[in-house]
């Protein structure tokens, strides 16, 4: 018996070191394992708390203000699918979703975190419920995890489950009362101005419709569990609405619901998605399907909280751009991307562990563009040039490069476009500010410093996808116009500073006041003073060496802000650096430019700590995730390496917050390991030799796989 046992327990100690997912034969013996089922740390609620404490916001906000932060929803979706299935608590808010919030007004079917979507609202109705329509719901029933949300709505005694595919939205109520089930199609709202609704019985099961809200229509198709007694609709106010009596019945009601930008027809293609799949199935095909695409990024120790908070913020990453193509279009069309937010971190992600998609985003793009002879962009900035000119340095080949070229040469060239003043910041090399008499916080002007300093990036950007295509003119005239922030950058203040047409300085000049859009975007000159990523070196000798350089970067980030400063999309401060907005995201980063990595590790770490998951219940950010950027800075951090550049498509190397972490890109895997206790770094060791630049890691040696070693002291 005993030599027998023995073998038994030898073989189980065989296979379980073998598993799927988990500590493999390439794991040291000693270590925590590798994270196996890394969906189970993700929580969907994280960002959706508000920011209350003014002394972490930096000011004290004004009256029934609540500061832009997070605007995350806690509903179900698949990776940058089309449906994103979730409650709203409240129209005009950013995502629909506020979590202080105690009343369910519906759940719609698309969602972004920015002040739009929240398509096709439904709210399953029972209790005698009656106009205007909404529930209190059980706090501590409500559940969120990755393609699911569940909820009981007290006043109306309903419990709601929810899951999607990719264009489908599930639901599964079960009704106290099943004398009285009623469904609210809520088609006269969303978080657009909706301008046209409609509704239509198709069967004795069956629904279609459609919202239009001017630039686009959203088209449904609807299958219910059991008969339609009867569709009412109704104008009894501006907006008007639907509802559906499905009458006396059974307590279990389900509906499946099938999205198309396209037409109805199309919305009930997608449907068959689902299937002859039951809910459950479906919930944990999507919990597979994130599971496959969040094992790419296994990490192996940390603490609880930063694992849960590092897979929250890789899930937030894969949620935007979204689907907008039909299963039947044989291409998958996508939405276009946050670039102003989403080039720096985000969209390397994308490119990284879903090229194929990122590929798909760029010919999505490029449709749009030929509309009208230019790349699209997102906001400020040009920067489909960064985001394309990575993934195609990446390998990113799914995508017509020679279309894509010469779209970004007319945003670069060409009035008209996509880059304001484009003529100005040819001819004179920067992009100039009107006189403004008395600016304030919400002047409109030029935001002239944020302009040329991302022109210059995107022409530095554009530099290289010339290089790559063999354009040497464009190739030398690009890159010397990607040395434009020169030209806003004032030695005897040594801050970047808006110019006027005649060359002289914007004047009266407060280094330390936020603008929207007068001289920088959503900044100050102190949070835009340090954004040259593409040429570091020449922005230290801008400031005349490193030592000079250190000392207003460390005044960057010791220097009180200002608590009369107040505006409402940037909060959270180091000094005077913003966290809670994207301007200055690359700011911590900069301390490697002098050599100096471990001044830029110890704010790193401040930020890994302080400044996610924030508040009381843990499930506030510093500031809006935008489309996912807060949550991108959080992964490449945390993981210990940072795309400062994107065109140039290398990583920052920085000490992870855990032991290790894997990369599995393509069919290559590269361990980031961590060696010793400090949190200074001293050597960094590829596959046991040195690394070939000094903290830079080429995304070529990234993908030929092995072990980076990163050795530190205290």
């Amino acid at each position: 018996m005993y030599p027998r046992l023995c073998t038994l327990l030898l073989f189980i100690l065989f296979l379980q070191s073998y598993r799927v997912g988990g500590q493999t034969a390439e794991e040291p013996a000693a270590g925590s394992p590798y994270v196996t089922d890394p969906a189970s740390y993700v929580d969907p609620f994280l960002g959706t708390a508000p920011l209350t404490d003014p002394a972490f916001i930096g000011y004290t906000p004004p009256k029934d203000w609540r500061v832009w932060a997070g605007l995350t929803y806690p509903g179900s979706s698949l990776p940058n699918a089309m449906v994103q299935l979730s409650p709203i608590t409240e129209y005009g808010s950013g995502a629909g979703y506020e979590y202080e919030d105690s009343t369910i007004i519906g759940f719609t079917h698309t969602n972004k975190g920015h002040w739009n979507l929240c398509n096709v609202p439904v709210l399953p109705l029972s209790g005698g419920a009656e106009y205007p329509y909404a529930s209190r719901f059980d706090k501590a029933t409500e559940a969120a995890s990755p393609a699911f949300y569940g909820v009981t709505l007290t006043d109306y005694g309903v419990e709601v489950r929810l899951t999607s595919t990719l264009r489908t939205g599930y639901h599964a109520y079960t009704f106290a009362d099943p004398t009285d089930r009623r469904l609210l199609f809520d088609l006269g709202r969303a978080n657009n101005r909706v301008r046209d609704w409609a509704i239509a019985q198709e069967g004795e099961d069956r629904l279609s419709g459609y919202q239009d809200m001017g630039g686009e229509q959203v088209y449904f198709y609807a299958i219910l569990s059991t008969p339609i007694r009867q569709l009412e609709r109704s104008e009894g106010d501006d907006r008007g609405y639907a509802v559906v009596d499905l009458g006396e019945g059974g307590a279990e009601v389900s509906m499946t619901i099938g999205l198309s930008f396209t037409s109805t027809e199309n919305a009930r293609q997608n449907l068959e998605e689902v299937g002859d799949r039951s809910f459950d199935q479906v919930r944990q095909d999507g919990v597979d399907t994130w599971n496959q695409l969040l094992g790419k990024v296994a990490v192996a120790g940390g603490s609880e909280r930063e694992r849960r908070i590092f897979y929250s913020s890789l899930y937030r990453t894969f949620l935007w751009p979204a689907l907008r193509g039909d299963a039947n279009d044989g291409f998958d069309y996508y939405t276009k991307p946050s670039l102003w937010d989403t080039y720096r971190n985000k969209l390397v992600l994308l490119s990284m562990l879903r090229p194929q998609v990122a590929g798909d985003v760029i010919q999505s793009m490029i449709a749009l563009g030929e509309e009208d002879g230019f790349m699209p962009t997102f906001f400020h900035g040009d920067h489909a040039a960064p985001f394309i000119a990575n993934a195609y340095a990446q390998g990113v080949r799914n995508f017509d490069l020679d279309r894509a070229y010469e779209l970004l040469i007319n945003n670069a060239y060409k009035e008209g476009g996509t880059r304001p003043y484009i003529r100005e910041y040819i001819e004179q090399g920067y992009v100039p500010e009107p006189v403004v008499e008395n600016p304030n916080t919400e002047t409109k002007a030029a935001a002239g410093v944020s302009k040329t300093l991302e022109y210059a990036l995107d022409d530095y950007s554009l530099a290289q996808l010339a290089r790559a295509r063999d354009d040497d003119e464009h190739y030398r005239d690009l890159l010397a116009r990607a040395g434009n922030y020169r030209n806003v950058f004032d030695p005897a203040t040594h801050f970047m500073r808006g110019r006027l047409a005649s060359g002289d300085w914007v004047t009266p000049f407060d280094s330390e006041y936020p603008y929207y859009e007068y001289m920088y975007r959503e900044a100050n000159a102190w949070q835009l003073s340090f954004y040259v990523p593409h040429d570091m070196p020449g922005l230290v000798e801008l400031y005349g060496g490193p030592a000079p350089f250190e000392s207003k970067l460390d005044s960057l980030f010791t220097l009180p802000w200002n608590p009369e400063h107040i505006a409402r999309n940037i909060s959270s401060f180091i000094g005077q650096y913003c966290h809670g907005n994207q301007p200055d995201h690359e700011a911590p980063y900069a301390y490697y430019a002098i050599g100096k990595p471990e001044k830029s590790q110890a704010l790193i770490d401040r930020i890994l700590s302080d400044f996610y998951a924030v508040g009381e219940d843990e499930r506030a950010l510093c500031g809006m995730d935008d489309a996912g950027e807060m949550s991108a800075w959080y992964v490449f951090a945390a993981a210990g390496l940072y795309p400062l550049s994107p065109a140039d498509n290398e990583y920052l190397v920085s000490l992870p917050v855990f032991e290790r972490v894997r990369w599995q890109v393509g069919d290559t895997v590269l361990v980031v390991e961590r060696a010793g206790e400090g949190r200074t770094l001293t050597t960094a060791e590829l596959n046991g030799q040195p690394m070939s630049k000094e903290y830079y890691l080429p995304h070529a040696d990234l993908r030929k796989g092995g072990t980076l070693l990163l050795r530190s002291t205290r």
